[in-house]
């Protein structure tokens, strides 16, 4: 048997009694133990907190009866029997390959149910008990930590088993501003009219912004693109951090663009944002990048308010839990099943008003008062549908893109006038035909009264406060005067610093107006401290 350096370093985090048993468990039954990261944790494999062995679930039926996985404290384990030996999920040993009938089976779901429900009641007010009767606070179910010893407290968490799980809308308890909801997702807010509501459009724009891509931003925000109340079109951009220039990122927030959070590292596989961040991920994520912005690009804190999950893997309860406890007032991850008439941006006090929609989503199972869901309604070209702009087919002609647009806008502009998203990573300007239908595409609905490009801020402003058409002109969030801090002014002439990076296992530029680290900023040292 060989064990690496890695995985004793992982393993010495956890009790003795468990190392021991995994060692003699390692002998007997003569296992190789594979890792595939320097700590000897396996991305892409879900975490099943169950303290016991188990199948990787995507795996299932592949018939490699061989491998499984361990997942203590939310980090995954590899391991592989000896040649000639399959695993038994339910004996939890390696065994000859003819005494195993359960290849197919991913898991022991032997985990037992929390008494939730019972004649007695077995717990005080506000406690909820665990499946072998101990007490806990009712809120630690489904917070994605453990908090039972039989793991019941985090086994039954869809929306219909949490019991935080919060009701459908109550519209006469939602009231706004700080509240938004309708039983299927289509009400306008304020119960406006659709020809007295202005038609929100919003660009969005992912990852990195640096010289690559500030030439295609330059020439879409120019001066002569106004909304109709005479002020300059914006976005929201979110931020990964890797290869950006914050000089840029500040110039575009003097500009009055928003700035918004997607993770430090966007990280792959897809399914780890899903099923394997923990808590402390979320926020070595997002509270990191959110420092790193304010740090080097000096944004305030109280400015950077969304967030967008790589890859939109909505990351279940945990992450919201991260984004209320940092302050963040909203997020953007969630696509929305296809629907006529579209959805509108909401709350998150009540029950989501779609099914979560995906391969393997897990939107969140409790209320999150406050936080709003903007929402992201996916195009429909040919059956296909797509909430990236980049992921949309890409055999069509140029007059077939822009008829996907505009057909998309009309589905939106002439039912309830929901917000009309437009998602974009730049590497769909690459293909040069593409900026000039988008840009034919703004102007046209620009010369609409009753159209405005803005950011996704800006857009829950209006929703809070629904002003009607015939007053925006007084509205005052979306109006252009910004005030801005003359030290928070971007220079022309950024400190470019050329930083050593250990994580990235090389150098990185980090172009900035303020001083530079001491290293490349990045997860658990995202002000770059020697």
């Amino acid at each position: 048997m060989h064990l690496n350096r890695a995985f004793w370093r992982h393993l010495m985090a956890f009790p003795l009694a468990i190392i021991i048993s995994i060692i003699i468990y390692n002998f007997n039954n003569q296992l190789t133990i594979l890792a595939v990261n320097d700590d000897g944790t396996v991305d892409g494999v879900p975490c099943i907190d169950n303290g016991k062995f188990y199948r990787n679930p995507d795996a299932v039926g592949i018939r490699d009866c061989a491998k499984y996985f361990w997942c203590p404290r939310q980090k995954v384990l590899q391991f592989r029997c000896s040649a000639g030996l399959w695993f038994d999920i339910d004996r939890q040993i390696c065994d000859f390959k003819f005494k195993i009938d359960n290849c197919e089976k991913s898991h022991d779901a032997s985990t037992p149910k929390p008494l939730l429900s019972t004649e007695e009641p077995i717990c005080p007010a506000g406690q909820l008990a665990c499946a072998n009767r101990r007490c806990i606070n009712r809120d630690l179910f489904c917070d994605g930590q453990k908090d039972c010893d039989d793991w019941s407290d985090e086994s039954y968490c869809d929306p219909d088993s949490d019991p935080n799980s919060p009701p459908r809308c109550d519209a006469n308890n939602c009231t706004l501003p700080d509240c938004f909801c309708s039983v299927d997702g289509t009400l306008i807010p304020g119960n406006l009219k659709p020809e007295e509501t202005p038609q929100i459009v919003i660009l969005t724009f992912d990852d990195a912004v640096n010289n690559e891509n500030w030439e295609i931003y330059e020439r879409i925000f120019t001066p002569n693109r106004t909304n109709p109340n005479g002020c300059p079109i914006s976005t929201t951009f979110f931020l990964s951090h890797e290869y950006t220039n914050y000089r840029h990122v500040q110039k575009l927030w003097n500009d009055g663009h928003e700035i918004g959070i997607h993770s430090i590292t966007h990280r792959q596989p897809e399914l780890w944002w899903t099923f394997n961040a923990t808590m402390e991920d979320w926020f070595d994520e997002f509270a990191g990048m959110a420092n790193i912005i304010n740090r080097f690009a000096g944004i305030p804190l109280d400015e950077l308010r969304g967030t967008r999950v790589p890859f939109l893997r909505v990351g279940w309860n945990t992450q919201f839990i991260m984004m209320k406890e940092f302050g963040f007032l909203y997020d953007s991850s969630m696509v929305a099943p296809r629907s006529d008439p579209p959805l509108w941006p909401f709350t998150l006090d009540y029950r989501i008003p779609h099914k979560c929609h995906g391969s393997r989503q897990r939107c969140p199972s409790r209320s999150f008062n406050g936080m709003w869901e903007m929402i992201m309604n996916p195009f429909d070209i040919e059956g296909h549908i797509c909430a990236m702009v980049d992921s949309c087919p890409t055999h069509l002609s140029d007059e077939e893109v822009y008829a996907m647009l505009k057909d998309n806008f009309n589905r939106h502009y002439r039912t309830n006038r929901a917000p009309f998203g437009l998602y974009f990573h730049t590497i769909w300007f690459k293909e040069k035909r593409n900026f000039a239908i988008l840009t034919r595409f703004l102007d046209e609905l620009l010369q609409n009264k009753d159209v405005y490009v803005i950011s996704n801020y800006q857009a829950i402003e209006w929703m809070r406060t629904p002003t009607p058409l015939s007053q925006l002109a007084n509205f005052e969030p979306w109006k252009c005067k910004k005030d801005i801090d003359p030290n928070l002014i971007a220079c022309n002439h950024p400190k470019s610093c050329k930083l050593n990076s250990r994580q990235l296992k090389g150098e990185r530029y980090l172009h900035t107006c303020f001083e530079c680290p001491d290293v490349y900023p990045w997860v658990k040292n995202e002000f770059g401290i020697e």
